[in-house]
């Protein structure tokens, strides 16, 4: 995986303009720490950071295509393309001479032979830009699923564009600013396809290009996701999903640096891991490694809640003995999670004060360690949202509500009293912003999308719709989440179930198939039944992890009094500052405003770190 920048001037020469396009290119170094290229161009200067993992010796970007003298392209990358060896054969045979064995180079000359249509032909995880000096003319290109991140930023003259907001707001001419929209954005726990939270931000929506000319900007979908009918039967159906995983996790698994796979012991990781241990095991490739986060002392003083019914170390240790794996855990304490460094370095990550506190710490940590053994490790991403794994989408009160399902199910699952994650700011700004409209104005817009199938029944329809709401609004921030706290510690995630074949197939399989036997996910528990341990087959689905010791919210409460005694904080102005004192005083108001003091500290953290300016 690596990071790409650039800059494109009509109307300036960037020929010499090294300063800026280095600037932005260093910020993604975390992404690309074995690597970093520039080029520069009369009206093109494109950087890249790289990671690398296919043709370690070759592949160095920004890569050119030339001919006569004359530069034909110039690509900056950043992805893996898990056919490219079938499309650098069919190349080959019309005639395209290769110097490298890397993806890059095969993304390269498909564009020279195909032109803009070479992307539906690609089959990965990608986000790359084309200049084309003949032309005059940049192609900014997202992967289908949108796992990896790409934005741009339009200016008078040209674009700005970057892995992450970062590489963008690292140019002199763009101010790091936040309007109303963009923390709407932000609060509102859903994506908007193309939205970004920085003013004058975009980013490329999944599966869409972005063709920049002196003209201007032009976006085009090249894939989508379409109701089609579904015609195999039961069995059937149950032994195409397990050809396309095995597949799948047989190409996801090509590299040529260490590899690994992410394992929690629910069903969807532990499928990953068991295909990809019995796949390397035929293939003659060693051992797999696997990699489980946990807690001190999680497992022994575990407290079940209405989420989570069982710990995930057990069932992990369960699959890794199974699948022999070699297991490895990261088990971190409360000090680790709240370590004020750890929680700068996921805003530094991330860019933005999502808040999601020790969630988001922990990640970030286990891939800390995951990285000092390897550079890929497999993720079991959208399993859930492909085949009905959450328990909302069983659950008719979420299934008949009119907004966001993970926002109904927060709702209906929160204990009494429980404070949203909003809770702390204020009333006027909360009153201006309107989230419950934004939110709901989203919803409409995002329904509106929603594929139709003629005569699907209301049931079908309806969960048509709850798996397109997961796929388009809910698994992109999910898969932002993955990729921008994996790629600050170097480590390049990979996510079999976001293959656009298997998502196109489950989507459109019914819910009376997903759901034959009455239980979540009965389709992929049965596609892998021969695979798994039966305790790990039967498991309930439990969410990521959350520490229960009470030493976090303890810590909480001395981060918002840090908070209130810095009274020079611009953060002072978005809070309400006595319900933030209530909390620093009494514990159960801490414990129950969790979420609320997550955000409030990621907000610090945010304000102190990032110049931004906020047009509220």
């Amino acid at each position: 995986m690596c990071g790409i920048a650039g800059w494109i001037s009509f109307d300036r020469d960037l020929s010499a303009r090294t300063e800026e396009i280095a600037a932005m290119t260093a910020s993604l170094a975390p992404r690309g720490p074995d690597a970093g290229g520039l080029w520069n161009g009369p009206h093109a200067a494109l950087g890249h950071r790289r990671l690398a993992v296919i043709d370690p010796d070759g592949g160095a970007q920004p890569m050119t295509a030339e001919q006569d003298g004359r530069t034909l392209l110039v690509l900056s990358y950043s992805g893996e393309v898990y056919n490219h060896q079938e499309l650098r054969a069919e190349l080959r045979s019309l005639g395209h001479h290769f110097r490298t064995r890397s993806d890059t180079e095969v993304v390269l000359r498909a564009f020279l032979e195909w032109g803009h249509s070479c992307v539906t032909r690609l089959n990965g995880m990608y986000a790359f830009a084309l200049w084309d000096p003949r032309a005059q003319e940049l192609l900014l290109v997202r992967d289908r699923l949108g796992i990896k991140p790409l934005y741009y930023h339009p200016t008078a003259d040209g674009v700005l564009f970057g892995s992450e907001p970062k590489a963008v707001l690292a140019h002199p001419e763009v101010e790091a600013a936040v309007d109303l929209d963009g923390l709407r954005e932000l609060l509102g726990f859903t994506v908007t396809p193309g939205r970004a939270v920085y003013r004058g931000m975009r980013q490329v929506r999944p599966g869409h290009t972005v063709l920049v000319t002196r003209a201007g900007l032009r976006e085009q979908p090249y894939w989508e996701l379409e109701a089609r009918e579904h015609t195999d039967d039961l069995d059937t159906t149950v032994a195409t999903v397990r050809a396309l995983l095995e597949d799948i996790v047989a190409r996801q698994l090509v590299a040529d640096v260490p590899l690994s796979t992410l394992l929690s012991g629910g069903l969807d990781s532990s499928v990953i891991t068991a295909l990809a241990a019995r796949h390397l095991y035929r293939q003659g490739g060693g051992q797999l490694r696997s990699f489980a986060l946990d807690f001190v002392q999680h497992t022994e003083n575990f407290t079940p809640d209405p989420q989570r019914a069982s710990p995930d170390g057990p069932y992990a240790r369960a699959l890794a003995a199974h699948a022999g794996t070699l297991h490895s855990e990261a088990v971190l304490d409360t000090a680790a999670l709240t370590d004020p460094r750890h929680w700068d370095a996921v805003i530094r990550a991330r860019d933005l004060p999502i808040g999601l506190g020790d969630s988001d710490t922990s990640l970030y940590l286990l891939f800390q360690q995951v990285r000092q053994h390897s550079t890929v490790a497999l993720s079991g991403e959208a399993a859930d949202e492909l085949f009905g794994g959450y328990w909302w989408f069983h659950h008719p009160q979420v299934t008949a509500a009119a907004d966001f399902p993970w926002l109904a199910a927060l709702r209906l699952a929160s204990p009494p009293g429980t404070a949203p994650r909003e809770a702390f700011l204020a009333p006027g700004l909360l009153r201006e912003l309107d989230l419950d409209g934004y939110r709901a104005a989203r919803y409409r817009e995002a329904l509106r999308a929603v594929p139709r199938l003629e005569g699907e029944s209301a049931p079908e329809r309806r969960m048509r719709e709850f798996c397109h709401l997961h796929l388009t609004r809910s698994v992109p921030f999910l898969l932002d989440r993955k990729d921008r706290l994996s790629m600050a510690c170097g480590l390049e995630v990979r996510v079999p179930f976001c293959d656009h074949r298997l998502v196109e197939y489950a989507f459109n399989t019914p819910w009376s198939m997903k759901t034959f036997d009455g239980r979540e996910k009965s389709l992929l528990r049965a596609a892998a039944a021969d695979l798994l341990p039966a305790a790990v087959a039967e498991r309930v689905k439990s969410p990521y992890p959350l520490t229960q010791d009470p030493g976090y919210a303890r810590t909480l409460r001395q981060g918002l009094g840090a908070v209130l005694d810095r009274a020079d904080s611009p953060l002072h102005a978005l809070l309400d500052v006595e319900a933030v004192r209530l909390a620093v005083k009494d514990e159960g108001a801490a414990e129950s405003s969790r979420q609320a003091a997550e955000l409030v500290l990621a907000m610090d953290s945010w304000l102190r770190q990032y110049p931004v300016r906020l047009e509220l």
